[in-house]
């Protein structure tokens, strides 16, 4: 097992949603979506405080009406309620922020965490499950929304493949060039 690195308050804040999910050109109904999963595997190697982001209004457990809510909240440039209060990040000198990417970036309510939380001064490492783009859009998603923060490089793991052993070995070294693991 990898040596945590020291001195440094890290928060895992992420969104993930279960229910019915593409999977490897057809559906497949996930308990635990797989950007949660992803989040785990962070928090069982580095010593940090983890914040799930949950919309007020939940998203359908279905493919087909959550990927049409997400088209509108694109098209809106909307700016989906969270539930619940929002963590007070000063303590914090690293977020590592996932998302799934839907229709190539993350979804609108990440827009809605970052505009509503201080990051600036702190180095925000955005990490993302996806089925077909990769880390898409991510960096000048947030580069966009200018934040505050020191965007550093991020993570993508395929969200077939995030329950699988070499996404451990992915996420490692990830936090490894990120200084959050020392060996």
């Amino acid at each position: 097992m990898p040596t945590p690195a020291t001195g440094s308050r890290v928060l895992v804040a992420y969104f993930s949603r279960a229910g019915e999910n593409y999977w490897n050109g057809g559906r497949r109904d996930l308990d635990t979506g797989n950007t949660e999963v992803m989040a785990g595997l962070i928090s069982d190697r580095i010593d940090c405080d983890v914040y799930r982001i949950e919309a007020a209004e939940p998203y359908s457990d279905r493919y087909d009406p959550t990927v049409a809510r997400n088209v509108a909240e694109q098209r809106d440039d909307a700016r989906p309620a969270i539930a619940g209060d929002l963590p007070e990040l000063s303590a914090y000198d690293t977020v590592l922020l996932g998302s799934p990417i839907w229709n190539v970036q993350p979804p609108m309510i990440m827009a809605t965490f970052v505009e509503a939380v201080d990051l600036s001064g702190t180095s925000l490492h955005p990490f993302v499950t996806y089925a077909v783009s990769g880390l898409g859009s991510t960096a000048s998603f947030y580069r966009d929304l200018d934040t505050g923060a020191d965007l550093r490089d991020g993570l993508a793991i395929r969200g077939e493949e995030v329950r699988e052993a070499p996404a451990g070995a992915d996420v490692e070294q990830w936090l490894r060039a990120a200084g959050l693991i020392e060996r």
